[in-house]
């Protein structure tokens, strides 16, 4: 008996993915078969899509190809309307903002604005970690946030062995005298139980944490915040929509406050701040022998990528471009670009279109200028090549992501047409007794900790089409409770799996999982209480109507009673 359970355990073991796959949409078919209406049927639908994002029993893209396949056959949606859902403005923006993106990165643009602030603001510990942060979270508002923290790790890393090599600081440590003090070798051994030392941790998390919460700052920043802004758009189609520049006003103080806090927590619990007698205080006197050390890796570095690039230049100027478009489209205190050119609406995804095709047409080159010259070696021999190739966007453009957020609009259309977000909105009508502000609170704590667990972008696409509904019903502005529980999808912090700039970091040094968790927690804490706090008081200045429930959110709305 006993040697069949052993069988059995590692049978699961093995397939229990294939098994949850299988029963677990079988166990929930009393859901709708005792009552089949659309909304039922979409709720379903929903339900399988988040056990299967949770569990991750297929790669998440797959999962959100889903509604294509259980939308028609469930009459839901037809294929056309599902079709169309996966291709929106908010997405073609997305793939817009990543391949300009991915043209910084491809010149290294991104690499040498990290080091040269770096070597702006200084190199004493201290200043370092700020710098590291800074720069992470500046990058992030405008590429990937795992890109961002894989530009970082080995400037980190680089530096951190240069100051262990000079005898100043240790990498590594043995976690049974956790002595900081005694010398051990650079890289752990495989035999050997090391562990990365507090200065190696606060580094490293430091830029895992600056890259998530740099992504708050815009529109472009994360997957999350392109799935609210796709959502609240579906949602409320009369509406203005979210506007670049006041998601910047908005948001950008969110970040920086935020930032400034976690950079405080973690000089506090590893850095020894306001503690200087402390141990992890001492660690970290390197002095100028010290200082000069780091600053001699970064110039280093900066003398090894050598001057800036034709390349480089160009692609600064058509970011800088994008940005203004985007910034310029609607400014509200001056008349935006797109009514000097036409009467049609002009959203973010036509500006980042404009740049991304100026990519592929502009050279990487400036030796075309030679072309007519006497000197026959003088002249180019073959065309340059673009600011960014189709093979480049191909390899780093991540494809998936495109469909978990097209999946997250198809779940939307389907709930939007079903009802089905009325429906679990009515269910949860007992928040109103706790106000606007208390609903906001419980919505932002509740996204704040499923998404530890779960896909960003899975949860943001489930509990803001709720949201959306529960506004209606008891007659608060959609963005009071939607923007806090978008944006506190990305508060992910405690685990590795969290989000991949926690994984990249994790690998990178080796971080315990349990001083992720412990360290986790405080920035967490810090994240909400500085949305909560933030959000209220600044919200009503940049959107003046916060403080009313808009006629537009009405519109494709029928059964509703204003609260």
């Amino acid at each position: 008996m006993t040697s069949k359970l052993v069988l059995l355990r590692e049978a699961l073991a093995i397939y229990w993915r294939t098994l949850f796959i299988v029963f677990f949409p079988l166990i929930l078919l009393p859901v709708f078969i005792m009552h089949n209406t659309p909304d039922m049927r979409c709720l379903y639908v929903v339900i399988v899509m988040a056990g299967f994002w949770v569990t991750e029993c297929l790669p998440l893209p797959v999962t959100a190809l889903i509604p294509m396949v259980l939308f028609p056959l469930m009459g839901i949606l037809d294929s056309e309307a599902t079709s169309l859902a996966y291709l929106k403005e908010t997405n073609m923006m997305f793939i817009g903002g990543l391949i300009i993106a991915i043209a910084v990165e491809h010149c290294n643009l991104h690499r040498r604005l990290a080091l040269a602030t770096i070597l702006l603001v200084g190199c004493s510990p201290r200043r370092l970690h700020f710098g590291l942060i800074t720069v992470t979270m500046f990058v992030s508002m405008w590429i990937s946030n795992t890109a961002a923290v894989a530009m970082m790790c080995p400037i980190i890393d680089a530096t951190l062995k240069e100051l262990e090599s000079q005898g100043i600081g240790k990498m590594y440590i043995h976690p049974e005298n956790e002595n900081e003090d005694e010398p051990t070798e650079t890289k752990p051994k495989p035999d050997e139980k090391l562990q990365p030392s507090k200065v190696t941790i606060s580094y490293f998390l430091g830029v895992a944490y600056a890259s998530t919460i740099g992504g708050l700052g815009t529109i472009v920043g994360s997957g999350t915040n392109l799935t609210f802004k796709g959502i609240y758009e579906r949602f409320f189609s009369e509406s203005e929509g979210l506007i670049f520049t006041h998601w910047i006003f908005l948001n950008v103080p969110i970040m920086l406050i935020t930032m400034a806090l976690t950079w405080l927590w973690l000089q506090v619990f590893y850095l020894g701040l306001f503690r200087p007698k402390s141990k992890d205080a001492q660690c970290i006197r390197v002095g100028k022998q010290g200082e000069y050390v780091a600053q001699k890796v970064i110039r280093q570095k900066m003398v090894e990528m050598g001057p800036m690039t034709f390349h480089e230049i160009s692609v600064a100027i058509l970011f800088g471009i994008a940005v203004l478009l985007w910034f310029f489209r609607q400014p509200q205190f001056i008349r935006g670009w797109p009514t000097l050119i036409t009467n049609t609406k002009v959203k973010d995804a036509t500006a980042a279109m404009i740049v991304v095709m100026l990519l592929f047409i502009l050279p990487s080159k400036s030796d075309f200028v030679n072309i007519f010259r006497r000197n026959k070696n003088a002249r180019p021999t073959e065309p340059s090549p673009p600011l960014v190739t189709w093979k480049v966007v191909q390899q780093k453009l991540p494809w998936g992501i495109i469909f978990l957020l097209g999946g997250a609009f198809a779940l939307a259309e389907g709930s939007q047409q079903t009802k089905m977000g009325k429906l679990v909105a009515s269910q949860l009508g007992g928040l109103r007794v706790l106000g606007k502000f208390g609903t906001m609170a419980v919505s932002t704590l509740l996204a704040s900790i499923l998404t530890e667990f779960s896909s960003n972008v899975a949860v943001a696409n489930v509990i803001l089409q709720v949201l959306a509904e529960l506004s209606r019903d008891i007659g608060v502005h959609p963005l009071y409770l939607m923007m806090p529980a978008g944006l506190a999808c990305s508060h992910a912090f405690c685990l590795p799996v969290g989000t991949p700039p926690n994984a990249i970091a994790s690998a990178a040094c080796n971080i315990p999982t349990k001083q992720m968790i412990i360290v986790g927690i405080g920035v967490n804490i810090i994240a909400f209480v500085v949305l909560l706090v933030i959000f209220p008081l600044l919200a009503p200045v940049v959107y003046t109507d916060l403080g009313e429930f808009p006629q537009w959110a009405w519109d494709n709305t029928t059964n509703h009673t204003r609260t």
